[in-house]
């Protein structure tokens, strides 16, 4: 059975100086990175898989790869609230974990809204990132019947008066809220739009790669071409 010290040692053997750099240009801190692909960390989750004990171990480690294998296999219910929120913080540093990792966990919570509004108040930006895409993964997996339109509209409207001045990476999440939204919540369709269009191209220094922010109105209206505005996801893991 796989342990901490296995996976950590063919962690090391599987890296590389080429993908060290594609996470560094990316916003990991190269101290953190091993340059392990993600195709690999995804091999490897399958043997890994439910073994919870052995997630918060990786997680501790703070080794990015670790940590994204931890996020992979964690169930985040079984997380306490203080686990929760050291994982955010210990995230720090690696925008993938804050950004895309420890909200996959956290959707799986049955007090993931509560714990996405708090963080979005949060003045540490890498928190605040991390409230804002857990609210989008929770949109995209949630039935509309549960989801609280009033206060998605009132976030919507947070995002119009804010983003101007907001940190660099928590204006990359925002603007995703917007397309979540208008994506995956057919009945917020209009007010979306609207808010796409109100804060129109989104500035965010995304460091030495070629990504690009979406306009939000411009990548709702895709969506909405295809006829796939409020498809739900399955889950938000990828």
């Amino acid at each position: 059975m796989p342990t901490l010290s296995s996976i950590m040692t063919d962690l090391k053997k599987k890296g590389t100086a080429q993908t060290r750099k594609i996470y560094s240009r990316h916003g990991m801190d190269p101290d953190r990175v091993l340059g392990v692909s993600i195709a690999d960390l995804k091999v490897i989750a399958k043997s890994v898989k439910g073994q919870q004990a052995l997630a918060q171990e990786l997680y501790a480690t703070g080794t990015m790869e670790a940590m994204y294998l931890a996020c992979l296999v964690a169930d985040g219910a079984r997380l306490s609230r203080e686990q929760l929120n050291e994982w955010v913080e210990w995230a720090a540093g690696l925008q993938t974990i804050s950004e895309y990792s420890v909200p996959w966990v956290t959707v799986d919570r049955p007090d993931a809204r509560v714990v996405a509004l708090e963080w979005m108040r949060s003045k540490e930006a890498h928190i605040a990132a991390a409230g804002w895409n857990t609210y989008s993964g929770l949109v995209s997996v949630l039935p509309d019947e549960v989801l609280d339109f009033a206060e998605i509209q009132s976030l919507l409207d947070t995002v119009v008066e804010e983003i101007g001045s907001a940190p660099n990476r928590v204006r990359c999440t925002m603007n995703g809220f917007v397309i979540s939204v208008g994506g995956y919540v057919k009945p917020m369709l209009k007010q979306a739009k609207a808010a796409a269009g109100k804060i129109g191209a989104v500035q965010v220094d995304v460091g030495d790669t070629e990504c690009k922010i979406p306009l939000a109105l411009e990548y709702i209206e895709k969506i909405e071409g295809r006829g796939s505005v409020g498809k739900k996801r399955k889950t938000v893991r990828c």
